[in-house]
């Protein structure tokens, strides 16, 4: 989901969350490879920013109505 969002990794964790800064993720972004930064994700579901949406082809991570509303207009009745 990440590759095919176009998206930052940085942009998939919950950077809000109380794990988070426990953890100090912000400043283990900064210097991790790509496949360390996917390790600290499945490592705890209190990581991962959410909702994260997908139809297959889009992604969208976090809830912006206006974005969310614009991504999928294709799907309204």
């Amino acid at each position: 989901m990440h590759q095919k969002s176009g998206l930052e990794l940085k942009k998939f964790f919950n950077t809000s969350g109380v794990k988070y800064k426990e953890l100090g993720i912000k400043d283990k972004i900064k210097t991790a490879t790509q496949e360390e930064l996917y390790g600290i994700l499945a490592s705890d579901g209190m990581l991962v920013k959410r909702p994260i949406l997908t139809d297959g082809q889009k992604v969208l991570v976090g809830f912006k109505d206006v974005i969310w509303e614009e991504a999928f207009s294709t799907y309204h009745k």
